[in-house]
């Protein structure tokens, strides 16, 4: 036998072996992972970000531009209600009372004199009529000014603590911008925005499950206390605050992931999610892939919840091949 007869032998029964083995595998079916569904929790729940903020606090801000020249209370410090917070500059303002009060003063001597001189009849009793009316005015002038004076001073509008002071002595303020956050430390309460499609799924006294960044691992139950009946048409969420329990680790200001549960199930069935395509589920029933319609619930990244549909002592295939077809003979 010359040698290319002996090549073309040779790959004529490679060929043959190649076409055997895969007729033995097809005979024997796709090889497939496959797993038993598994019964335990399914939780399901509503997501939300929210911000730690106390029950009770207040923000400290300026009425008008002002610069600020002292700062009473820092951080962490306690104050009374009432108490002084900083001072601002008040030069301007007691400037003008000072005016206003020698106009008042003045008023009031040249009042006395004139009616000195009414009795003596040279002055008639109009012009004292007029000057009686000057007077109250420049005296309601004077009120009018006492009050920029006094809110050159920030005071505290609660009783608690100095939470949060902003601003360095000889900043220029503006109006309205916040120096101080005075409020208890505790109780603490957290306010998440919850998108308009899920806040109809939502009650008070639903328990909710709270993440933070700074607490890796740790969940912190809590539970909704108020929900607005007003939301907000521009972003379209709703405000909802939930309450946290006083031993809670978090801090004002933090920011956290909130799950609120909405249903939630002790001994559900559950599958793999790599098993499912759409509304049906990949199972071996005598030796072969079949697709089985189900009822799903709680979907979670892994695992979903099987209503209906499903037995428990199913066969179930995992990430089955995209070549597979119904009806096609699989191997475990």
């Amino acid at each position: 036998m010359t040698k290319p007869v002996k090549l073309l032998a040779s790959l004529l029964l490679l060929a043959l072996l190649l076409a055997l083995g895969a007729y033995l595998a097809l005979g024997r079916g796709l090889p497939v992972e496959t797993v038993r569904p598994v019964r335990g929790p399914a939780v399901e729940a509503v997501y939300a970000t929210g911000i730690v903020e106390p029950v009770v606090m207040a923000k400290v801000a300026p009425l008008t531009a002002a610069r600020l020249v002292a700062i009473l209370k820092r951080d962490g410090e306690p104050v009374a209600a009432g108490e002084a917070l900083a001072q601002l500059d008040d030069r301007e303002a007691r400037g003008n009372l000072e005016q206003l009060t020698a106009q008042r003063d003045y008023r009031r001597q040249d009042l006395n004199r004139q009616q000195a001189l009414v009795q003596q009849g040279f002055v008639s009793p109009a012009t004292l009529d007029r000057l009686r009316a000057e007077l109250r005015q420049a005296e309601a002038a004077l009120a009018a000014a006492r009050r920029p004076l006094a809110e050159t001073v920030l005071r505290a509008p609660i009783e608690g603590m100095v939470l949060r002071q902003d601003g360095e002595i000889g900043e220029m303020l503006t109006a309205g911008q916040v120096l101080f956050w005075v409020g208890a430390p505790q109780p603490l309460r957290i306010t998440a925005d919850v998108d308009e499609e899920d806040i109809l799924r939502l009650t008070p006294g639903q328990k909710a499950l709270i993440k933070a960044d700074g607490l890796p691992g740790q969940v912190i139950e809590g539970k909704i206390s108020e929900i607005t009946e007003k939301g907000d048409p521009i972003n379209k969420n709703y405000r909802v605050r939930i309450s946290l329990p006083e031993a809670t680790p978090l801090k004002t200001g933090m920011t956290v992931e909130v799950n609120v549960v909405t249903r939630e199930s002790a001994d559900a069935l559950l599958a793999p999610v790599a098993s499912l395509k759409g509304k049906e589920i990949w199972t071996v029933q005598d030796g072969r892939a079949a697709l089985v319609p189900v009822e799903t619930g709680v979907r979670g990244k892994e695992q979903v919840e099987i209503l209906a549909g499903l037995r428990a002592d199913a066969t179930l295939i995992v990430n089955p091949p995209a070549s597979l077809k119904a009806g096609d003979r699989v191997r475990p």
